[in-house]
């Protein structure tokens, strides 16, 4: 907490700290007539949205309402309440709900995108009551981010870039993923993604989907809006007067100054994802460095300035975890998404047996994992094993195609092995040989009928989504057959989502459920109003949008109470 320090260099009505989905409380802002300014850290905008997938789970929203009008709220409701529990305020989520199909359409208002849905991409838990098999969630379609004109060079680059001009939206990634099973579908997909690719090309239009697509997006929006962004410029504290936060100490060009803020300050600055010590100190001691797919430049920096002023901290135990395939030295692990789904695949924990339905929700199978550890009984390294058959049917990491050789620093640093025999792969992986036969063995017996005794994997619609439709009778079950392989895999994630605890307006809350006036918390920053759950695909940007609009709406005193 500070006085104002150093010269104050700009006076606004919201200042938005982080280029995130902190944008869509700064389109909020704007179109509520606020002057606003958003500050940025690095040196690129966009923040982990960049990154991402980029869909989006808005139940209700304008998109959702065109094409599956009977998914009334009541459902959706029913459905957050069920996963959520008691893990966090009911009325964060109801908020949530409520104010959702607002913020969407605040953003087809105030940006050059355009949505679609993800038909058949299942909520998580379809199987909870108002669960949804055929989903709701949505995404940015192709956008050009040659409209962004100069500002190209800010953007933030995506995690994952095709080698090949095509836009490759979430819906084309399941179906490129089985080109070798379903070549015709696959392939009026494929050549759809290339056509728009290309032939941006020719009139000087360069298009991008997933995170890249509606991060673009809603730069471009701010762009339109003159919404200055200052990159570059980290938050060094928050200026408090009388109790209330009128602005925040800023490092711009290597000077601390200070921006006023007359209504308000959002903290939209992601998570702690790349600071260690607080993910020891609060998660795991097993959890390695740079492991997190989150901005490297995520290191908690606004949740641990909002404590300084007497914030409340929650869920800092939970991550948007996401098993990936390890990093080399020096590297980042690899993006792991449709693999654990595909036939012809299991999981092995240190003993050579499988420990879980390799086919859950990310979210979940890292809490399984984590639960373990604290039970006493550790994972230890998790082994990704299959067969050629596999590997040559279907991509592997985001950017292996079928049939490609794994590569050769895999191998070099023990990530890859292989072997033709069972048990000199479970000698290679360093397990127990006689456990991984039996574990094989079993395995291949349930995959024979298509039933997972054990663990039920394949058995709901989210499960299936990114199984293989042309195997029966379970998408997600195959035997092994000759040719095998086994690839180390970590605990990473694309987040953490513990944070300040804020309330249904985004406001933040002290320790002791007193607000703080004037500051405000979204996305990563905030406490998952989720809970421990991950209700959808894009959940976590879900609820950044969502509780940024509510946040631009609290500050300019458009909610009451």
């Amino acid at each position: 907490m500070s006085e104002t320090v150093g010269q104050t260099v700009a006076t606004v009505d919201l200042l938005v700290v982080g280029s995130g989905t902190g944008l869509a409380a700064a389109l909020a802002g704007h179109e509520l007539a606020l002057s606003t300014l958003v500050v940025e850290k690095s040196e690129y905008v966009g923040g982990s949205t960049a990154r991402s997938g980029g869909a989006f789970w808005v139940p209700g929203n304008p998109i959702l309402r065109r094409e599956q009008p009977d998914d009334g709220p009541a459902a959706a409701a029913d459905y957050v309440r069920a996963v959520v529990g008691d893990s966090a305020p009911a009325e964060r989520g109801a908020a949530f709900l409520e104010h959702g199909p607002e913020a969407i359409a605040m953003l087809e208002r105030t940006t050059p995108m355009t949505f679609m849905w993800a038909r058949g991409y299942s909520d998580y838990h379809p199987d909870e009551p108002g669960g949804s098999a055929v989903g709701r969630t949505c995404e940015c379609k192709p956008f050009d981010v040659a409209t962004l004109g100069p500002e190209q060079a800010r953007l933030r680059p995506g995690l994952m870039e095709s080698p090949l001009p095509m836009p490759i939206t979430g819906a084309d990634y399941k179906w490129l993923n089985l080109l070798r099973s379903t070549p015709s579908r696959s392939l009026r997909r494929i050549v759809k993604a290339l056509g728009i690719g290309l032939g941006g090309l020719v009139v000087k239009r360069r298009y991008a989907a997933g995170g890249q697509a509606i991060a673009a997006g809603l730069f471009a929006g701010a762009l339109a809006a003159d919404i200055p962004i200052w990159t570059d410029t980290p938050m060094v504290d928050l200026v408090v007067e009388d109790g209330r936060v009128v602005g925040a100490v800023v490092n711009r060009e290597g000077v601390d100054v200070t921006v006023r803020a007359r209504r308000g300050v959002v903290l939209a600055a992601g998570g702690f994802d790349h600071d260690m010590e607080m993910r020891h100190k609060f998660q795991s001691e097993s959890l390695s460095a740079n492991s997190s797919l989150g901005c490297t430049t995520n290191t908690g920096d606004a949740i641990k300035i909002g404590q300084d002023l007497g914030a409340g901290v929650a869920s800092m135990d939970q991550a948007w975890w996401f098993p990936a395939v390890a990093a080399v030295p020096g590297g980042s692990p690899s993006v792991l998404l449709a693999e654990r789904s595909l036939p012809g695949s299991f999981i092995v924990d240190a003993s050579g047996r499988r420990f879980i339905n390799e086919a859950l929700d990310y979210m979940t199978f890292g809490q399984r994992v984590l639960a373990r550890e604290q039970a006493g009984d550790p994972v230890g390294t998790m082994w990704l094993v299959f067969d050629q058959r596999y590997r040559n049917s279907y991509l592997m990491a985001g950017s292996l195609f079928p049939g490609q050789p794994l590569p050769r620093a895999w191998y070099e640093h023990g990530i890859a092995v292989r072997a033709d025999d069972p048990g000199d792969l479970a000698i290679h992986m360093g397990v127990d040989e006689t456990a991984f036969r039996n574990t094989f063995d079993a395995f291949n017996a349930a995959a024979a009928v298509g039933v997972d005794h054990e663990f039920g994997r394949g058995t709901n619609a989210y499960e299936q989504y990114y199984g293989d439709p042309t195997i029966s009778p379970n998408p997600t079950l195959r035997a092994l057959g000759g040719g095998l392989f086994a690839v180390r895999l970590e605990l990473s994630d694309l987040g953490t989502c513990g944070g300040l605890q804020a309330d249904d307006r985004a406001r933040v809350l002290r320790e002791d459920g007193s607000v703080i006036d004037g500051l405000y918390a979204t996305g990563n920053t905030a406490a998952n109003a989720f809970g421990a759950t991950y209700p959808g695909a894009g959940a976590t940007i879900g609820q950044g949008l969502v509780y940024g609009y509510i946040a631009a709406l609290s500050a300019a005193g458009r909610l009451a109470g």
